[in-house]
Order: C-alpha cells, then structure tokens, then sequence
C-alpha cells in the first residue's frame, strides 16, 4: 500500500510539475457592445514589459479563454520571445456575457477590435507589436481584422479554410472516407446537403429545415441560425484587404475538416511571398495535435496530463515563436 500511495504522489507531483508554466495569467474584463467578455492576460513570467501581444480569435464551438487548458502551451512558448497572449471566453462561455451562436464573423472580428482596443491602453502592451492568432473558424475572422486594422503588425492562421461551403463540403466527403461510407450514401448525403443549402439560400426558418428533412441529426434552431448568418463567408476578399501583413499559415498533413491544397493556394494566389510564411506538418490533425496521439483515447488522456506540450506535433510550439521573433527583430531594424 505504501508503495502505492508513493507512485501515485509522484505521478500526481509529475502532472503538477508539467501543466505548470513560465506565465503570469491575469483575469481580465472586456467590454464589447454593451457586454462584458471574460478573458486571460498571460506575460512572460517577469518583467514589466512592455511587451508585444499575441491576441487569439478561437475555433468553432464553446470555448473558453484558455480552451481547456489547450492554449498554455502556445502561450508559454510566446511568453519565452518576449509576448504576452491575449484570449476571451467566447460570448456566454465562462463568465462572458451572451451568445457566441448568435454573431457573424464581422461580429467577431469586431469583438477581436475591442480586444486590441483594450490592450493599447496598458502599459504594459507594446502598441506597435499586437499580432493575431488564430485556428479553423477563425480564418474568416483574421484577415477581416488585420484588414480593418492596419496597425496589426502580424497574423498566425491555423487550419483556416478560405471558403464556407466549400469547406463544408470537403469535411463532409472527408468524414464519409474516414468511417468508411459507401457510394450510395455519400450521395445521399451531398444531396441532403444540397437540399440544405437551398433552403438557406431562401431564408427558411429553422422549422421549415426540419419539416423539409426531418431527422436534422444534431442541428439545433441555434445552430442554424449561426449557420445562416455565416455560410456565405469567403475571406478572399480580405485577404487581398490585409496584403502586406507578415502571415504564417500553418498546415497539417491529417487535416478532415479542412482542404488544405485549397487554402494554400489561395493565400498563395492572394498574398504577396514577401510576407507569407507557409509551415507544413505532415503527421499532424486539425488541431495540430500529432495523428498517433489524436487518434489513441489512451494516449492522449495521458499525454493531455502528463505531457501536455507534446499533445502538438513537433515543431509547432517552437515555430510559432521564431515566427514572433523574426517579426521582433525586423520591426527593431526597421
């Protein structure tokens, strides 16, 4: 019993010491529209700044400022090039104030804009060297606020897809693939997806989906509120708004949800090379996690607690932050 009790306190003691991070996190209040959002301010673990600032623009779905404890990592690895990162709860999420189903992606771009806002006026936030990261969902949101904010010095894309159904689609077939969906169902789910997209085209009100395909696995009058505001989201056109802005667009090798050929050849097409960063991770997901890891329940439980830097495939974590760090020394010999 006693030696029991021995490797249980030190495997505790393990888990401890490596969810544990060189940051000072701070609970902060933002103001946006009448609401109060919820977030985090983390900086590097000492001095007093000012520091540069990496402001994060979330994924799809319920998430929290520190997504689950899945940021710190990124934070931490940012902290060590001299940033502070930056993270809202998402609207109803936490102790933030409405309902993230509720906004467009101008919504969100402007609740980003009241982040940024906020963050010039510490003290301890280095104005000229405010930058965006952002994963998924996010990709129609980035470029519509370096567009709109031309004093944003850089933006990190994460698994971003350039266009809403198109995206849409390639996960659907991609999802089909993975569980092993025959010819005849595919068809039948593009077609019932054709079927969607019609009545969205026509404005159909929840109810009327519903009554039109009747099992609307999963799909809640919420949801397809959201989806109606957003699915005709294509963020060509800001990209070509933001042209000039340093970008990293990271890409994973094991992406379903999205096309990543697509998405780099749009930012190729769009941006120009001087300013685009292309980083390809062949063994990893969506969420950059490594595939083995992602792909084995075991395995990530005990990775998430007892390593969870290497929960992201490697190279990620320490990329990021030489990208922050070149943007650091060009803008001192500039």
């Amino acid at each position: 019993m006693g030696a029991v009790l021995l490797v249980a306190a030190s495997l505790g003691g393990v888990a401890v010491w490596q969810n544990t991070y060189a940051l000072r996190e701070e609970r902060i209040t933002v103001r946006h529209d009448g609401r109060l959002l919820d977030g985090v301010l983390a900086r590097p673990e000492s001095g007093d700044g000012p520091f540069g600032l990496v402001v994060f623009v979330h994924g799809d779905g319920p998430i929290d400022a520190t997504h689950d404890t899945f940021y710190r990592p990124l934070w931490e690895s940012f902290a060590k090039a001299g940033y502070a990162s930056l993270s809202l709860s998402k609207p109803g999420i936490g102790a933030s104030e409405g309902n993230w189903l509720d906004q467009s992606m101008d919504d969100r771009a402007d609740e980003t804009l009241a982040a940024i806002t906020w963050a010039r006026t510490r003290p301890d936030i280095d104005g000229r060297r405010i930058g965006l990261w952002g994963a998924s969902q996010a990709g129609w949101v980035l470029p519509k606020v370096a567009a709109r904010d031309r004093a944003v010095r850089f933006v990190v894309a994460v698994s971003p897809a350039v266009d809403w159904q198109q995206q849409g689609r390639y996960n659907l077939l991609a999802d089909l693939r993975k569980n092993g969906a025959t010819q005849d169902e595919k068809q039948t789910a593009l077609r019932r997806r054709e079927a969607s997209l019609r009545m969205l085209r026509q404005n159909a009100t929840f109810e009327e989906y519903r009554t039109a395909v009747g099992d609307t696995d999963g799909m809640t009058a919420e949801r397809w509120r959201f989806i109606a505001k957003n699915y005709r989201s294509n963020a060509s056109e800001d990209l070509r708004a933001m042209r000039g802005t340093p970008t990293l667009l990271v890409l994973a090798g094991h992406d379903i949800n999205v096309d990543v050929s697509d998405t780099e050849a749009a930012y190729r097409r769009i941006l120009p090379t001087a300013s685009l960063t292309v980083r390809h991770y062949p063994d990893a997901t969506h969420s950059l996690v490594d595939n083995a890891v992602e792909n084995s329940e075991p395995r990530l439980a005990l990775t998430a607690v007892f390593a969870p830097r290497r929960l992201y495939t490697p190279g990620f974590l320490a990329d990021q932050r030489h990208f922050v760090e070149q943007i650091t020394d060009r803008k001192t010999t500039e």
